[in-house]
């Protein structure tokens, strides 16, 4: 696999998981999903199996190896992937590692998790989770940051878990300013990791001198444009294109980020299916005034960047 250029800022783009009507993974789908990432998006890395919004841990351990294979082997050498190994068990995600060592992976990407008993980790106890896991495996990790799903980690604490040495790069998941601009300033400066945002933070991270941001698709389109029109030192126009973050996806949020997505990238010719059931599509009305907000920004978004 290529390796992991971080010269530039860039996109981590987790692409999204199509399901046959026997929810297995649609490896076809899959594919023509992963094509679509790599020329619209031009990710710096291919995320396999490692955020929510991808549905991976819907999927038995035995089919979250093979949608890991599957996204490595639709990818093709065209990017470096780093592969999810989230698992409350540092077992499980060595495991998970060592898998990705054997079929190409370029990094791993690892949440920082909940303690399973109950409370709070503690900074020692994520600090030697992290350190089990990186004792074992050669590929430099992406700390996966997001409260919620995985622990609430201090300011102290992610500085702490950025100076070990195999954490490369940080993706962080809030929208707090403050903690943002304090961790670039205390992460990326230093030399410790890379460091990489969320959608609404993308062009103000850019400004502080971050690494860039994990999207899942169509959103990682927009936030192409973002950084390459920022780069291209037109400010006013990358202001206009964050501005679509504003609201999007945020207006139809109560459905789930991996519901809005697909039926995102579905209304822009990429068909991968509904989400993973019980869970709602976007549908009615809000599909309605979805599908015209993308017609809207999607449609002239290519003139919008160059004009």
């Amino acid at each position: 696999m290529p390796n992991f250029d971080v010269r530039r800022p860039g996109i981590l783009v987790p692409p999204l998981t199509p399901f046959t009507a026997k929810l297995k993974v649609d490896n076809i789908a899959l594919k023509n999903g992963v094509d679509a990432v790599i020329e619209r998006s031009k990710p710096a890395l291919i995320i396999a199996a490692g955020v929510e919004a991808q549905e991976y841990q819907f999927l038995p351990f035995k089919e979250r190896l093979d949608l890991v294979r599957a996204t490595i082997d639709a990818t093709d050498g065209r990017a470096p992937v780093a592969v999810g190994i989230s698992h409350p068990s540092f077992k499980v995600a060595i495991e998970l590692a060592h898998f990705a060592e054997k079929h190409g992976a370029s990094a791993v990407q690892l949440l920082a998790p909940q303690k399973p008993t109950g409370g709070a980790p503690t900074t020692s106890e994520l600090v030697r989770y992290f350190e089990s896991i990186g004792r074992e495996t050669r590929l430099p990790f992406v700390l996966y940051l997001n409260a919620g799903p995985g622990a609430d980690v201090s300011i102290a604490t992610t500085i702490e878990l950025a100076k070990l040495g195999h954490i490369k790069f940080i993706k962080e998941s809030s929208r707090d300013l403050s903690r943002v601009s304090r961790l670039i300033a205390e992460i990326e400066h230093t030399g410790y990791a890379r460091y990489y945002t969320t959608m609404q933070m993308l062009l103000i991270t850019l400004q502080l001198g971050g690494a860039g941001v994990t999207l899942p698709p169509p959103a990682s389109e927009i936030a192409r444009l973002i950084i390459d029109t920022y780069e291209a030192g037109n400010l006013p126009r990358a202001i206009e294109l964050q501005q679509i973050f504003a609201t999007y996806p945020s207006r139809w949020m109560p459905y789930g980020l991996a519901a809005v997505m697909k039926a995102s990238v579905e209304c822009l010719g990429v068909p991968v299916g509904r989400p993973y059931p019980p869970y709602d599509a976007v549908h009615g009305s809000d599909l309605d005034e979805l599908q015209r907000f993308l017609s809207f920004h999607f449609s002239p978004i290519e003139n919008l960047a160059q004009a």
